[in-house]
């Protein structure tokens, strides 16, 4: 199995963030926020761009499949999360569980549930359609369910200026996209992978931003190595819950291979690209987003090993059959 080399840029990103922290600092002479921002607002132009209107109404017809990838997303994951709220005992299990409701609440990503899909011989239309969707589902259901949650600990959280940020910065640029994709869509295809690379070249900036701020403000002192431990446990926990959850219903409902491998692969999957653009947009200056954001890439690490030995073991079976 290959290593992710996304993976280790942002391990290499991590560790840049703590020996230079200066860099992306409240004080820091460059403008990280900006350059995010306008970062932002073009991977969802270019987003829009490769949403091609006919694969969005096509994708349609499978509804039952679409309904359960999206309530395992938006409604599944969080119920769990809930579930274990009664059970803290102190503020810092209070912030990793916030940051654990947000990665619950997070879409799913486009492109690695498509490679996945694709590799187990699943349904390749139905996961760009849901992948795709997730995305703007997120938008309206993500910061409902933070709200809930950070309007009670007293958190400075407008619900209605976010909503103004994630239309300006994300729903206006995928908007603009989609608009333009018929003149625009094929330079989006020729290019995707400089789109894929200038994507994830945004997510790393925000990462550094989050990371330095946060050792410098020296957040990450109350997280101990058990914490640490004890996130990832339960990341690989709140997965198989919801990919055995899933494969459950799937059986249940009569899918065919294809349609509850999509199902497993896309419903179990949380975007670091909208977890690390939320992330700056709902919480305020106030809140450690590199606490936040810590169980989201523990898990985005984890979900890829995991899904990739699932899918190559998958496409192996049915490339003997």
């Amino acid at each position: 199995m290959k290593v992710d080399k996304f993976l280790l840029a942002i391990l290499g990103t991590v560790l840049l963030a703590y020996f230079f922290p200066q860099f992306g600092s409240k004080n820091s002479p460059i403008p990280l926020s900006l350059i995010g921002s306008i970062g932002v607002a073009l991977i969802f132009f270019f987003y829009g761009l490769k949403l091609h209107p006919d694969k969005i109404k096509s994708g349609l017809k499978n509804w039952k499949l679409h309904l359960l990838v999206q309530l395992s997303t938006f409604l599944l994951f969080p119920i769990i999360v809930l579930a274990t709220k009664p059970f803290l005992v102190s503020q810092e299990q209070e912030t990793l569980w916030l940051a654990f409701l947000f990665l619950a609440a997070l879409p799913s990503t486009v492109s690695s549930s498509v490679v996945m899909v694709s590799i187990a011989n699943g349904n390749i239309p139905a996961a760009i359609f849901n992948a795709s969707i997730s995305g703007l589902i997120g938008i309206l259901i993500t910061p409902l369910w933070m709200g809930l949650f950070l309007q009670q600990n007293e958190v400075a959280f407008d619900l209605g200026s976010i909503y103004i940020k994630l239309g300006t910065e994300i729903l206006l640029p995928v908007f603009l996209g989609i608009l333009l994709q018929r003149f625009l869509g094929k330079y989006a295809a020729q290019y995707n992978k400089q789109l894929t690379l200038f994507d994830k070249s945004i997510i790393l900036l925000i990462i550094y931003k989050s990371f330095s701020e946060s050792f410098e403000e020296k957040v990450f002192s109350t997280v101990s190595v058990l914490d640490l431990l004890s996130v990832f446990v339960y990341d690989v926990l709140l997965f198989f819950i919801v990919y055995q959850i899933i494969g459950f219903v799937s059986k249940k409902l009569q899918f065919t291979t294809e349609d509850q491998i999509t199902a497993q692969f896309c419903g179990t999957k949380k975007s670091l690209v909208h977890g690390t653009v939320f992330s700056k947009i709902l919480f305020p200056s106030n809140v450690a987003t590199g606490i936040i954001l810590l169980p989201l890439m523990l898990f985005h690490a984890m979900q890829i090993f995991i899904i990739s030995f699932i899918a190559s073991k998958l496409g192996n079976e049915k490339g003997s059959c």
